[in-house]
């Protein structure tokens, strides 16, 4: 029986996780949750699965989940709130697997823990390695346990090596679908519409993410996570436009050989796969293999996606770098989806807090973190540059800190 902690267990990939869980309820037991700002959903999690902690974001969301899971009389889980709420869900003796699946930073604090504690750890949370990968892999060795990837192309890129060794790897295909605006000319950049940023044309994913994929900087940090998970240099670690989404990642090997991983655009799959490594189960998520009719590939246009460029360039230069990649690019993706910034200003924020960064090897995640406000400040700077506004930025766009 694997015992799980869901970090982001109100998301796409906690309500996934859940969903297997379900599926086998002989394998996999609800330890801990942490639901972070939606209670209505954390109420109906906790009532469903009875964890043995559950935590909110805010004091007075977990005082309400508290009070209405007493009417109930369910007196048997405890609810705790804030940064020191997901440590405690991430770090419970009970649980033995760790989902991290908070967007952005804001579980970083709470994956190192896990990690230091001796969980395993199921990657969905990319942020998470762009700005702290090499202390969470150094910690994951030190610990002797494994990290998992469910990002569904790195989780791709660990199934390919079963069939090879780190050594004998010559290059790390990453596809991308291309978002919605493979085919948009370059022109037409600056007038996309939110709504139209959030269409994605495969996965449905968060707002974050999903602009992410639009712009490419998803992309670009899975690029700098295949680094850090895998080991290898970014020069080798190659993206691929696939826009039908059926080859997840390849790997190609010295002698030639290419390997690849076809399945199902369902996130259950690489999850069941993490939460059974090094097993594989039965299960009915099926690829109909009559429906492969053609596939296409073609490499990513730069120009129309500086984003992409920006990342390649913040793992090159490592150190500080992709901290403040994550981090501008944050606080620049809110400022597009709340009006304050058109699209195509997206990389133009990114960039010129890349140009001010120049700080070095984070030696602790308080480090990273704190590089991480600096970033953001940098980041909301520009954003005002831009808006040619005297005026702070909307509260939920000057508000992203570490779990607020």
């Amino acid at each position: 029986m694997r015992r799980i902690a869901i970090l982001g267990s109100t998301g796409s990939i906690g309500r996934s996780t859940l969903d297997i869980v379900d599926a086998y309820p002989e394998r996999f037991a609800v330890v801990t949750l942490a639901a972070g700002k939606n209670l209505d959903t954390a109420y109906e999690q906790a009532r469903r699965w009875r964890p043995r902690l559950i935590s909110l974001a805010s004091e007075a969301d977990a005082e309400k989940l508290r009070v209405r899971l007493q009417r109930e009389g369910i007196d048997e889980v405890e609810v705790v709130h804030g940064a020191r709420g997901v440590v405690q869900v991430a770090t419970h003796p009970e649980a033995d697997f760790v989902i991290s699946a908070i967007v952005g930073v804001a579980g970083l604090e709470a994956t190192y823990q896990a990690v230091k504690a001796g969980k395993t750890v199921g990657l969905a949370n990319k942020e998470c390695m762009v700005a702290a990968g090499e202390l969470l892999t150094a910690e994951a060795k030190r610990q002797g346990r494994p990290l998992l990837p469910i990002d569904s192309e790195h989780n791709a890129i660990h199934q390919c090596l079963r069939g090879g060794r780190l050594e004998e790897i010559q290059t790390i295909w990453l596809t991308a679908s291309g978002g919605p605006f493979l085919n948009t000319p370059k022109s037409e950049m600056a007038s996309i519409t939110v709504e139209q940023a959030l269409n994605h044309p495969t996965w449905k994913m968060g707002r974050r993410i999903t602009v992410d994929s639009a712009t490419l900087m998803n992309k670009g940090f899975e690029v700098i996570e295949a680094c850090r998970l895998f080991g290898i240099a970014p020069g080798n670690v190659k993206v691929i436009v696939h826009p039908q989404s059926t080859i997840h990642s390849m790997v190609e090997f010295v002698d030639g050989s290419i390997l690849a991983q076809l399945s199902v655009t369902d996130m259950r799959l690489p999850i069941l796969y993490a939460l059974t490594y090094p097993d594989r189960i039965a299960s009915d998520l099926r690829f109909p293999l009559a429906d492969l009719r053609h596939l296409d590939f073609s490499p990513p246009d730069m120009a129309k996606f500086p984003c992409l460029r920006l990342a390649y360039e913040a793992a090159e230069a490592a150190g500080g770098k992709p901290v403040a990649l994550n981090a501008a690019d944050e606080v620049a993706v809110a400022a597009f989806l709340e009006g304050a910034i058109p699209f195509d200003k997206i990389p133009k924020v990114i960039e010129e807090v890349l140009d001010e960064t120049e700080w070095g090897n984070p030696e602790s995640i308080d480090k990273v973190l704190l590089m991480d406000a600096e970033a953001r400040t940098a980041a909301r700077r520009q954003v005002q540059r831009l808006t040619r506004s005297t005026s702070p930025l909307p509260r939920t766009a000057s508000a992203i800190r570490h779990g607020e």
